[in-house]
């Protein structure tokens, strides 16, 4: 297999507000967006012509990657120009497609591992894996190696083994998808018309964001196998522990605490006295004041956090400014998005003011600014809470 298609054109309307501005493949996780983890991985396996369909928010994709150059590939871009689906996005690259090829989706995170063996199937493939919340997934039916039938998020599973969204064709599954709009449909049709279509087991890592408190799962993952790296300043007293990764111009001041898988970005100031516990992940260009703990959470770049804040399972997303003792409430809590009801931690991102606690489940929209305030639930974009 030498070369592979990205689908990489939806916006992730349930990932909102971390969606409004960007597509859901350029979410960052440990410093770096979704996609380059999808590129990465099928570089390292040898697979170097890539095509990427890009839709949604298209230019942040064509600045990261551009030609594919910097990251060892040759990127060709296709759009699809309505997000109608995954087969429909599929068969904008019919023209660019040479034969056999990868399909993949853009906004799942994969190692390299996970595709290793997979690359030298032959078509006609999918790729499964074994998990424990089936019904959210393509719920894959098989019989003798072979695919019977997908379902699409089944109100039963009758097996833990879903599709993970990768697949080998050939330009044989072009004949399949007029007029289907997603690939599991297509293959459905390619099985009902006699067709056979093999399965492959992964073990890999194989994670999907589809809800904000995913980006959780997928930054502990990759942190999991971070590159102990410590660039950067530590002043007097400063201790690190385990596997951290500190960037350039960072300064760490005095009596601040790193524990380990964390990752600190470039150019930050951290301390005097901040503790950062596992599962942390720090972006470029941000400032943590004295007295601050921050455990399980992902912290944009340009974010400044006032002194005295406690922030558990949180996600800050990018230009938020958090003054004083702010607290982000950890513990369960029910959250509702398009008419689903899940038990989650949750983060929250913007312009906070001092003394605020934010309840578990809090989901603060683009741009709000916040005043003295306890908050809880959903709160829209640009929202004023006095």
């Amino acid at each position: 297999m030498k070369q592979a298609v990205i689908l990489a054109a939806g916006e992730g309307q349930r990932l909102r507000p971390f969606t409004v501005n960007r597509p859901k493949v350029m979410l960052s996780i440990a410093g770096r967006p979704i996609l380059g983890y999808v590129v990465e991985a099928l570089a390292k396996n040898g697979i170097r012509n890539i095509v990427m369909v890009v839709g949604y928010r298209k230019d942040q994709i064509f600045d990261y990657f551009g030609s594919g150059e910097r990251f060892d590939v040759e990127i060709t871009y296709v759009t699809q120009e309505r997000q109608l689906g995954t087969a429909h996005a599929l068969a904008q690259a019919q023209g660019v497609i040479a034969d056999e090829f990868l399909l993949l989706l853009g906004d799942n995170l994969i190692e390299a591992e996970t595709i290793a063996k997979f690359v030298g199937v032959a078509p006609e493939a999918v790729l499964v894996k074994k998990v424990d919340n089936p019904k959210r997934y393509g719920v894959v039916d098989i019989k003798d190696g072979e695919v019977q039938s997908i379902t699409e998020k089944p109100e039963e599973a009758g097996t833990n083994i879903i599709s993970t969204g990768i697949y080998a064709f050939s330009k044989e599954i072009f004949r399949f998808i007029e007029p289907e709009l997603d690939v599991p449909a297509a293959v459905n049709k390619v099985i009902a018309q006699g067709e056979t279509i093999k399965v492959a087991l992964t073990d890999g890592v194989w994670l999907d964001a589809v809800y904000p408190w995913d980006i959780l799962s997928l930054n502990d993952a990759v942190l999991r196998r971070v590159q102990p790296n410590l660039s950067g300043t530590m002043e007097s007293n400063v201790a690190v522990k385990g596997r951290v990764a500190i960037g350039e111009n960072t300064v760490l001041r005095s009596h601040s605490y790193i524990a380990g898988p964390a990752v600190i970005g470039e150019d930050c100031d951290i301390g005097p006295s901040v503790c950062i516990q596992p599962s942390s992940s720090i972006g470029n260009n941000v400032v943590i004041n004295p007295f601050t703990v921050i455990r399980n959470s992902v912290i944009g770049d340009d974010v400044n956090i006032g002194p005295g804040c406690i922030i558990y399972n949180s996600v800050i997303d990018k230009g938020s400014i958090i003054k004083g003792q702010f607290t982000a409430c950890s513990s369960l809590a029910e959250v509702k998005i398009n008419g689903e009801h899940y038990t989650v931690d949750m983060g929250v991102r913007c312009r906070l003011g001092n003394n605020i606690v934010a309840q578990p489940g809090t989901i603060i929209g683009n741009y709000s600014q916040v005043q003295g305030k306890t908050i809880s639930g959903r709160l829209p974009d640009r929202s004023l809470v006095y």
